[in-house]
């Protein structure tokens, strides 16, 4: 069953009398369980792609509907609440507070959410635990190596269970071992926890475990492939 529709997504950035065209009509759909990959070069447009997913941007032609919900038409208001409560999202630069510690970071989406405190730090430190940080609660950001950042980082996404976990490269700034690391992190999130993930990366090596990736060039998908979830075998490729 899909968790995404997407439809006929245009994005232009408008400056003065310069318009780029970034996203040409795109449709596409996610399957809940899935777990995506999109692929292109660098300016094919695929994080711009994920952000009209993701509902950090607002598309400038086309529908989105994600869990059943229309996202196109809720206020900005709406749309705020629906990101906090639906969606998670893995940075490539981590996103953390250097200022608050590893399980501080991750407890602030969940206090958003409504929980009181002791149950925030109760989910922080299982989710911690859960990416194989258990005993670096009270470390900042900067006594974490980069690694153990993006760690942090998907732990705070995935918390509070959300029905969408978005990555836009998150192995960008890692080293190979690191990468692959955390590549597996969220593959194991995918496999043992059913949980959709929509990911962005130019490293072919990082598809390993993907139900399907998705091509892109010049702001079209122009090939897709799928892979057979035992094996992660090809299945079929289509060109588009």
């Amino acid at each position: 069953m899909s968790i995404i529709k997407a439809r006929n997504i245009h994005r232009k950035f408008v400056e003065g009398e310069l318009v780029t065209h970034v996203l040409k009509g795109i449709d596409i759909e996610v399957n809940a369980g899935e777990f995506l990959a999109i692929m292109g070069k660098s300016g094919a447009g695929k994080s711009t792609l994920m952000y009209q997913l993701s509902v950090l941007d607002t598309p400038s032609e086309g529908d989105l509907e994600i869990d059943n919900v229309c996202v196109s038409r809720l206020s900005e208001r709406e749309r705020t609440a629906f990101r906090l409560n639906t969606l998670g999202y893995v940075f490539q630069n981590y996103a953390l507070v250097p200022d608050l510690t590893a399980e501080e970071n991750v407890m602030i989406p969940l206090l958003m959410q409504g929980y009181n405190w002791v149950d925030a730090k109760q989910m922080s430190h299982k989710a911690i635990n859960g990416v194989g940080l258990e005993g670096k609660y009270q470390n900042l950001p900067a006594e974490l190596s980069g690694g153990e950042q993006q760690r942090i980082s998907i732990a705070r996404a995935v918390a509070g269970k959300p029905k969408i976990l978005f990555a836009d490269e998150p192995t960008a700034n890692l080293d190979t071992v690191s990468g692959a690391t955390v590549i597996d992190l969220i593959a194991d999130l995918n496999k043992k926890e059913n949980q959709t993930v929509v990911m962005v990366t130019h490293e072919r090596e990082y598809t390993t475990g993907c139900d399907r990736i998705v091509h892109m060039k010049d702001g079209m998908i122009v090939n897709e492939e799928k892979f057979n979830r035992q094996t992660y075998a090809p299945e079929t490729s289509t060109h588009l």
